[in-house]
């Protein structure tokens, strides 16, 4: 944990922009993919009675780890790019998530996806400002 005036290591820095990319990408991949998924799942015989939609759970987690990684991005970098990226991500899969769009249709998918996509490469971005800050 963090203690006021301290900061996060560049390799703990790198690792959660790692993860927060991964995860990103995998998240949009997913929702780009998941109504085709769904459509298909029938034609298998199989059911998803009492499946569980983590949609809105990865969303808050993806708020919390790209504020903070962001936020101790900045902290080194002082550079708003990465920002720019991940507000309107955030806005997207929020809305995609707590929303009408909550709807599992086409377009809850492709709201999601990019947003997620936008996340993914606010985090690409933070780590690249943050490795060409810590070179130079």
């Amino acid at each position: 944990m963090l203690t006021p005036g301290t900061s996060a290591s560049p390799d703990a820095l790198r690792r959660a922009d790692r993860v927060g990319f991964a995860a990103s990408f995998l998240c949009a991949v997913h929702c780009a993919l998941l109504p085709v998924a769904l459509a298909l799942v029938p034609a298998f015989g199989l059911s998803l009675g009492g499946w569980v939609d983590i949609d809105q759970a990865f969303v808050v987690f993806a708020t919390l780890l790209g504020a903070t990684t962001l936020t101790l991005g900045w902290r080194r970098h002082r550079a708003f790019h990465a920002w720019a990226l991940l507000l309107p991500g955030l806005a997207l899969v929020w809305a995609g998530a707590f929303t009408h769009l909550h709807d599992h249709t086409i377009t809850h998918a492709v709201v999601m996806a990019a947003g997620g996509l936008l996340l993914a490469a606010a985090h690409l971005m933070n780590l690249r400002l943050t490795h060409a800050h810590h070179r130079g």
